[in-house]
């Protein structure tokens, strides 16, 4: 009998999980299951195709995690997870260990930025379970460290940013290599509609599970942003980080600004960690552990981190720059008011990002108190219209630029009529470049090249001779 996917349990218990996981499940405090965990955990323990819908920290882990452990205890085989980046692959290892242990299946971290002699070695033990990143999955099948013959289970986590990454071309070959007779996951806070290509192509007859609309954000979660200039933001960064002791998580858009910011926030006496791409994964690693047991009350990052911090009790996340791609705010923000706690989110934006704050706004939903702390663009009147008139803005100050000046070169080009005319009657000079004279000249020269010489009568009657 099917459960009822419907029901709102208060407990694990009715969604066909078995009593062992049941009472590991309650060692580990996990006792009350998310409305993502109610709605797919019954149809994934029956094998079937899913495709998974809910925002960030919502407990898609153990969503996927549950029916793949309780299915590979009872049947063997192996589970691969695919995930975008070092830090979910590790932080995805690390709940699903502590259940799979009681299990005894064995658990693998195939990523960048590791020994890769230490991954062979897991890879020797047989794991049950193994948890990639698609660039270094590939690159072990191609040394033939491992192979997908054994796949039983398939789950892609993060599957839209995957493809944002780039990964697309080693997750087709991924797919295409896997047995046909599987099960598939796909897990997402956003459904990017290459995700539903292969939904569509690899999958079979997938269910959707939405809990919540594409793109919401956790609802416990005030928003706040803050219009001010580029050279205001660190001082009303100071501020916040003044007036908010708690754990503040903030986001910049490059690794130099993460640098540079962290560099000022340490001579403000605070205490602060960064994670970007030019840290090595031993860096990533202590500045997370640092973070999460409270050595670091502040940590910088860049996007690569948005989906990759899962700390509970962040009180802030600041937004130092807007994302580039705004589907990235709803993960940024979804570091704070995780499983049902509240949280608070604080963007700088600068004037001419007004098109990019209604963006973000219509995005999630939800109208945004905005805080001017310098005006817009005169142009905006209210309702500045983001980059055409700031392109607008550029060309008028190029005209008065080019209006003012003096030209040097090619200013006979912008003379007017009557001004050439009166230059073509002026004596020309008989030095410098200007000996020959011009076109405007009413005697226009001859002009007799050494070809022309060549082959005229009195050369033509030298040479016959």
């Amino acid at each position: 009998m099917t459960p009822n996917i419907n029901q709102k349990p208060e407990d694990f218990y009715g969604l066909g999980i078995t009593p062992k996981i049941l009472e590991i499940l309650r060692d580990l405090n996990f006792t009350i299951p998310t409305p993502i965990q109610i709605k797919s955990i019954p149809v994934t323990i029956e094998g079937k195709d899913i495709v998974g819908i809910a925002q960030t920290g919502t407990g898609k882990t153990l969503a996927f995690g549950i029916p793949l452990l309780q299915r590979l205890a009872q049947n063997r085989g192996q589970g691969l997870i695919l995930m975008p980046t070092r830090e979910l692959a590790i932080q995805i290892d690390e709940h699903l260990r502590a259940i799979a242990k009681k299990l005894n299946l064995k658990t693998a971290v195939l990523i960048g930025g590791e020994p890769i002699n230490k991954q062979l070695k897991d890879l020797r033990q047989r794991p049950q379970v193994i948890i990639a990143t698609p660039g270094r999955a590939i690159d072990l099948l191609k040394r033939n460290a491992f192979n997908l013959k054994e796949v039983k289970i398939l789950i892609l986590d993060e599957a839209d940013l995957m493809f944002d990454m780039g990964f697309a071309p080693q997750i087709q070959e991924i797919l295409k290599s896997v047995p046909k007779e599987r099960q598939t996951m796909l897990f997402s806070a956003t459904m990017d509609p290459r995700v539903m290509q292969i939904a569509t192509k690899y999958m079979a007859l997938p269910i959707r599970i939405e809990v919540a609309p594409a793109g919401t954000v956790a609802t416990k979660v005030e928003h706040e942003m803050i219009l001010l200039k580029r050279e205001n933001k660190q001082n009303q960064l100071n501020k916040i980080l003044n007036n908010h002791p708690g754990s503040i998580l903030i986001f910049a858009r490059t690794k130099h600004g993460v640098k540079d910011l962290c560099q000022k926030i340490r001579q403000s006496n605070h205490q602060v960690a960064e994670i970007h791409s030019n840290r090595s994964l031993g860096q990533r690693r202590e500045a997370l552990g640092g973070f999460k047991k409270g050595r670091f009350r502040i940590l910088v990052a860049t996007d690569i981190a948005a989906r990759g911090i899962d700390v509970s009790g962040i009180e802030l996340v600041l937004n130092y720059d807007l994302p580039d791609n705004l589907d990235d705010y709803i993960h940024r923000i979804g570091r704070t008011g995780r499983a049902g706690k509240t949280g608070k989110a604080i963007s700088f934006a600068l004037p001419n990002q007004m098109r990019d704050i209604k963006e973000i706004s219509r995005l999630i939903k939800k109208d945004i108190p905005l805080t001017q702390l310098t005006k817009a663009y005169p142009e905006s009147s209210g309702s500045y219209q983001g980059g055409g008139n700031r392109r607008k803005s550029k060309t008028n100050f190029r005209s008065d630029f080019h209006k003012n000046r003096k030209f040097k070169r090619g200013s006979y080009k912008n003379k007017s009529t009557s001004d050439k005319q009166e230059n073509d009657n002026k004596p020309y000079k008989k030095h410098g470049r200007n000996k020959r004279k011009s076109r405007y000249s009413e005697e226009k020269p001859k002009h007799q090249s050494r070809r022309n010489n060549y082959h005229s009568k009195a050369n033509y009657s030298k040479r016959s001779k």
